[in-house]
C-alpha cells in the first residue's frame, strides 16, 4: 500500500489512509530573536493560473533524515498518541489536547491540564505539522520530537517525568515488541517513544477540501464569493503576506495587535521590540473545525477574526508594520469568510488505535 516511499517523504494518499484507519495498524531554530521577516511588498503574479499553483498541495510529506517513515513507527506513535496512560493522571492523552474531531485541536478556548488546569494558550493544531519549520505559538521548540515529549513533561499539562513514563510502559508487555519492531536497535527509551510520536503526527495531514478541488479545475467547486475572498485575500486584506503556500503560514512571528499580556515570542527574544506580543502564524487548513481562534481563543468566530484584522488591532511599538486598518466593506468581509471556508474538508473519522495491554 505504500507508494513512492522514502527515506524522506510518504504519500499522502498512504499518510490519509493510517490517520483515518483505511490502512494496517527541522528546520529553524528556537533561537533568541530568531524569526522570519516579512516583506510587504505585494506578490504579483502573471495570471490566476500562476497564482492558484502558489497553493497547490504536494504529493509527498517530509520527514527528516535522522526520523525517516517506518509503518511500524507511525502505528507505534499512533497509539502512544492516544494513550492516556502517557499522563500521570492516566486521564489524557496527546489525542485530548488535539482531537481529530477539532481539528487536532481541542474547541477549548485554552487547554485544559493535570487536575483541569487552564493553560494560558490556544493548543495549536498538529495538522500539517510535517510542514513546520518551528514549534509552539512562541517557537521554542525546534522540531516535532522535542515537541512530543514537551508537555507529557510539562507539570501544567500530562506532568509525566519520562523516567516514570519509561517504568510505566515497561510495565504494559505489549509495547515492548512494538518498540523493538519500530527501532530494533534500540527498543523503547525516551527518545524513541518522542521519535514514534513524531512520526505519526507528521501523517496527520489535511484531506482535500473544495478548495483543492478549484485549483485543480474544478470550478464549480467553490463559490463565486469564495472566488471573490480567494482575490482578496491575496491582494487588499494582504491575508497572504504571512499566510502563504498550501498550508497558508510562513511559520514566522508577528504582533497582530491583540489586547493580550502575553509577551509570546518576546520571551525568548527580549531586546526584539518586533518580537514582543508576537506569535507563530498559524495555518489555515481545517479551520472551520478549529474555533475559537488566535493564541488565546479570545475570537469566537471567523467573522471576529476578519474584523479584527480590519480594525488594525491594538497600535504598540511590537505591532506588525502589516497590521493596519483595511478599510473593506461588509460585502468583502463575507467573501473573506466564504473563501478560508473552503479550506476545510469533510471530516473522516479518525480510527481510534488498540491499546497495548
Amino acid at each position: 500500500m505504500l507508494r513512492s516511499l522514502t527515506a524522506r517523504s510518504l504519500s499522502l494518499g498512504t499518510a490519509l489512509a493510517l490517520i483515518f484507519g483505511f490502512a494496517t495498524a527541522g528546520l529553524g531554530a528556537a533561537l533568541v530573536g530568531e524569526t522570519k521577516q516579512v516583506t510587504l511588498q505585494q506578490k504579483a503574479p502573471s495570471s490566476i493560473d500562476t497564482l492558484k499553483a502558489l497553493y497547490r498541495r504536494p504529493s509527498t510529506i517530509p520527514f527528516p533524515k535522522d526520523n525517516p517513515y517506518t509503518p511500524e513507527k507511525a502505528a507505534l506513535g499512533k497509539k502512544l498518541y492516544f494513550d492516556t496512560r502517557l499522563s500521570v493522571s492516566m486521564a489524557q492523552s496527546c489525542g485530548s489536547c488535539h482531537s481529530p474531531s477539532f481539528g487536532w485541536g481541542d474547541g477549548l478556548a485554552v487547554g485544559v491540564g493535570n487536575g483541569m488546569n487552564k493553560l494560558g494558550r490556544h493548543s495549536p493544531t498538529v495538522v500539517n505539522a510535517a510542514w513546520g519549520e518551528i514549534f509552539m505559538w512562541d517557537g521554542r521548540l525546534a522540531n516535532l520530537e522535542e515537541q512530543a515529549l514537551g508537555p507529557i513533561q510539562a507539570a501544567g499539562e500530562m506532568n509525566m517525568p519520562l523516567d516514570h513514563l519509561m517504568q510505566r510502559l515497561g510495565t504494559i508487555p505489549e509495547y515492548k515488541p512494538l518498540f523493538e519492531a519500530a527501532f530494533p536497535k534500540d527498543g523503547m527509551t525516551p527518545k524513541t517513544l518522542a521519535k514514534a510520536i513524531a512520526t505519526y503526527e507528521r501523517t496527520v495531514v489535511s484531506d482535500r477540501a473544495p478548495f483543492d478541488a478549484w485549483i485543480d479545475g474544478d470550478e464549480k467547486a467553490i463559490s463565486e464569493d469564495a472566488k471573490r475572498g480567494f482575490a482578496l485575500f491575496n491582494g487588499k486584506a494582504q491575508c497572504m503576506t504571512c499566510h502563504e503556500g498550501w498550508n497558508f503560514t510562513n511559520d514566522g512571528f508577528q504582533d497582530i495587535g491583540l489586547p493580550s499580556k502575553d509577551i509570546g515570542r518576546g520571551e525568548y527574544a527580549p531586546g526584539v521590540i518586533k518580537m514582543q506580543h508576537a506569535f507563530k502564524t498559524p495555518g489555515l487548513r481545517e479551520i472551520s473545525r478549529r474555533a475559537p481562534f488566535m493564541h488565546d481563543g479570545s475570537l469566537a468566530t471567523l467573522e471576529q477574526v476578519v474584523d479584527h484584522y480590519d480594525s488594525g488591532g491594538v497600535d504598540r511599538p511590537s505591532r506588525s508594520d502589516l497590521m493596519r486598518p483595511l478599510g473593506l466593506t461588509a460585502a468583502e468581509k463575507s467573501d473573506l469568510v466564504a473563501f478560508l471556508k473552503t479550506l476545510t474538508s469533510n471530516l473522516t473519522p479518525t480510527a481510534a488505535p488498540v491499546l497495548p495491554r
